[in-house]
């Protein structure tokens, strides 16, 4: 789905237009457009084999566009105009046989922070993670998600304005999942855009302000999280019940348990209407609730069985 973007906006943070990617034969993105604007949230989404990362390595450089303009604040991206941007690769890459203070501190002078406040910053950071017990010890004794949260504060050093994270809570378990996503909403108060590439979608509802879906290598939907959930499907209704939910031309039974059920309005149905019409129907209805689609069910609606990992 094409989309036309404006060539320049002092808001634009991001802008890829009509970007196109080839590898020999094969055709990943054609025609791609979006923009990530000043200081908001952005959720990258797509399938296995959508084309996320190459978007991203093609935007830093790492791989040359086939055609096509991928612009950070209007101009193509260098690593001397990189020490602003923080960037979280799918694939980790840290010196695992040093200590997590001498490896944090490097990257920070590599931001250009000085040596003292380069470990300065390290060492509160690493309290707030709960890791200051392990700040001397090499990277390689640590768990994958200490590693990843060492890896988070190398990202996010130095305040920079734009972050760009691929699969930021890959291994974390629900606690520190909780704690990244706290950071991250610290670092958007501070002002930082953050582009994001993610499939829990539960974290997409919470911390987007816009998104894009990838497929067949252009945009299927692009806009606000309710802009989405409006395009693809409106209000699902959920019913705690018992009895016998029947069949109805008002609405399809999209989910069915036990004592619950999820089931989608026919368009133009007043979803009063059918909770009329079930206990017309001798259904004895204990709670009748209706929400927006989630982007867990979009997603799955528009990549049908594709899984939902992380690809180039």
């Amino acid at each position: 789905m094409p989309i036309t973007v404006p060539t320049t906006n002092p808001e634009v943070v991001v802008r890829i237009e009509h970007f196109k990617m080839a590898f020999a034969r094969r055709t990943v993105i054609n025609d791609l457009s979006f923009t990530v604007l000043r200081g908001e949230t952005f959720g990258f989404l797509g399938s296995n084999g959508s084309g996320k990362t190459t978007t991203i390595r093609a935007l830093l450089g790492i791989y040359r566009a086939t055609s096509g303009d991928l612009l950070i604040d209007g101009k193509k991206f260098t690593p001397d105009n990189g020490t602003r941007l923080g960037y979280l690769p799918e694939e980790r890459g840290l010196y695992k046989k040093e200590s997590v203070i001498d490896v944090m501190t490097y990257f920070g002078r590599l931001k250009g922070m000085t040596g003292k406040d380069a470990q300065r910053w390290s060492a509160k950071y690493l309290e707030r993670v709960e890791l200051v017990d392990q700040s001397t010890a090499r990277l390689d004794r640590l768990s994958s998600g200490q590693q990843q949260k060492v890896q988070l504060g190398v990202t996010i050093m130095n305040h920079p304005d734009l972050l760009i994270l691929d699969e930021p809570t890959k291994g974390f378990d629900p606690v520190n999942r909780r704690l990244l996503l706290d950071i991250l909403d610290e670092q958007k108060r501070l002002g930082t855009t953050v582009m994001m590439v993610t499939h829990q979608m539960d974290e997409v509802e919470r911390l987007c302000d816009r998104i894009v879906l990838l497929k067949d290598g252009g945009a299927e939907a692009y806009g606000t999280v309710a802009e989405v959930q409006d395009r693809y499907g409106g209000t699902t209704i959920r019913v705690h019940y018992a009895g016998s939910i029947p069949d109805s031309p008002q609405y399809v039974v999209s989910l069915r348990e036990r004592n619950y059920a999820e089931l989608e309005g026919a368009d133009g149905v007043d979803p009063a209407a059918i909770l009329t019409n079930l206990v017309a129907s001798g259904v004895s209805v204990s709670q009748f609730t209706t929400n927006r689609r989630s982007l867990d069910e979009i997603f799955l609606a528009i990549y049908g069985d594709e899984r939902r990992t992380v690809s180039p």
